[in-house]
């Protein structure tokens, strides 16, 4: 492991996360696989990780959890640091005085540890079931945040579109802390999602760092945020930025890549049922996990499936690119078995963290130290023992003499 080598370039990423859709393969027991995930949160929470991001989904049947407002909700009993986020609010499928005032309650209930993340929506039968024109998706996301920012900030909105109306609309709760709660806008290779966070000074959530095409398009986007948030007045402040990447660690590569076999398969499936396309390399879970690490998977990118050392590999690439970012979230892709999946966290937060947050950096130059001195520190030592022989060498004397 690279512990030892402590990143010092403060370019980030300083924050860790987890961003949870779920992907729960169909044959397993939903409401086991959903107290999994509750306790995953719990988990990370014990090992020090500073997010965990919860999707929204209502069809297609791997990604279960329909509200992560609720789900937020019972994580925050089991947990004490963690900040738990929408990954995300799918804007279009709700009333923006409805979801601000959930959030607003959120607030509070978890003492100020909710985040907001917001998007069109992912899924287009999700849209279909409700009627909306994906089309339109986008525009309905852009009205609802010119909605959704002045409420959460306390202010009074009246507003009229072709889907929602508000009248002197506004949220009873103040925010529990006074910065209020914090919105991230979800990009993935159009700028779309960086206009509106640059427009609105909100957080940008990068949810295809991995993808070819997606890294490809992190600074083109990063760009188009920093400018259109000077235009309107705004920073952009990279340590809000976030990207997302999948990841599974183990203590081999070989044993990472043996572990992922598991449950890559319903991976595939999952994929090649939501684009009607069939994969050639998905006919074995060898084959699966060797395209996911060389090529990728549409839409989720590229994969790490290695060791803590690969990872730390990958997060560097992912900075050098970028010139640096606050957080990296491992998306939770559940290819792993649970055990081995919990395992892969831990080795991530024992031997990753560590590195890019300089925590052993103070360990390790006070070793060096000690080194370069341990001539005089050991000749000191020498001395003292000395000293102490002579001071006492009367009373020792004297015991033997007794003894015999």
């Amino acid at each position: 492991m690279s512990e030892a080598q402590d990143s010092s370039q403060g370019r980030g990423p300083t924050r860790f996360g987890v961003f949870i859709a779920p992907y729960h393969r169909l044959g397993g027991n939903p409401a086991l696989q959903l107290r999994r995930d509750l306790s995953l949160v719990e988990h990370l929470d014990g090992l020090g990780y500073e997010e965990a991001w919860i999707g929204e989904h209502h069809s297609a049947g791997m990604e279960i959890i329909a509200s992560p407002e609720v789900f937020i909700a019972a994580a925050a009993e089991r947990t004490r640091r963690i900040r738990l986020g929408t990954g995300v609010s799918s804007l279009p499928y709700h009333q923006p005085l409805m979801l601000a005032d959930r959030i607003a309650l959120l607030d509070h209930l978890t003492m100020g540890r909710v985040m907001l993340g917001t998007g069109p929506g992912q899924l287009p039968s999700d849209a279909f079931m409700m009627g909306i024109d994906p089309m339109r998706q986008r525009d309905m996301m852009a009205e609802s945040l010119d909605a959704l920012v002045p409420l959460l900030r306390g202010e009074t909105v009246t507003a009229k579109t072709g889907w929602f109306t508000l009248e002197e609309a506004r949220v009873q709760l103040a925010p529990f802390t006074p910065g209020g709660v914090e919105i991230a806008v979800a990009s993935t290779i159009s700028p779309s999602g960086a206009v509106l966070g640059g427009r609105h000074g909100l957080s940008l959530l990068s949810l295809a760092a991995s993808d070819p095409t997606g890294y490809e398009a992190l600074m083109p986007n990063w760009n188009v945020y920093e400018k259109t948030a000077a235009e309107h007045g705004h920073v952009a402040d990279r340590s809000r930025w976030r990207l997302v990447a999948p990841m599974h660690i183990a203590e081999t590569r070989e044993r990472a890549r043996e572990e992922a076999q598991w449950g890559v398969l319903d991976f595939v499936h999952y994929i090649e049922q939501l684009s009607g396309m069939t994969m050639p390399w998905g006919k074995t879970a060898e084959s699966a996990v060797e395209q996911w690490t060389t090529e990728g998977f549409p839409t989720f990118g590229r994969a790490v499936i290695g060791t803590p050392d690969d990872a730390i590999e990958a997060i560097e690439a992912l900075i050098e690119e970028t010139g640096g970012f606050g957080t990296f979230l491992l998306l939770g892709h559940n290819c792993a078995d649970p055990a081995a999946t919990r395992r892969g966290y831990e080795l991530f937060a024992e031997h990753v963290v560590p590195h890019f947050r300089g925590l052993n950096a103070g360990r390790t130059a006070s070793l060096s130290w000690a080194n370069a001195n341990n001539e005089r520190f050991i000749g000191a030592l020498k001395q003292s023992v000395m000293a102490a022989f002579d001071k006492h060498g009367q009373v020792l004397a004297e015991a033997n003499a007794e003894e015999k």
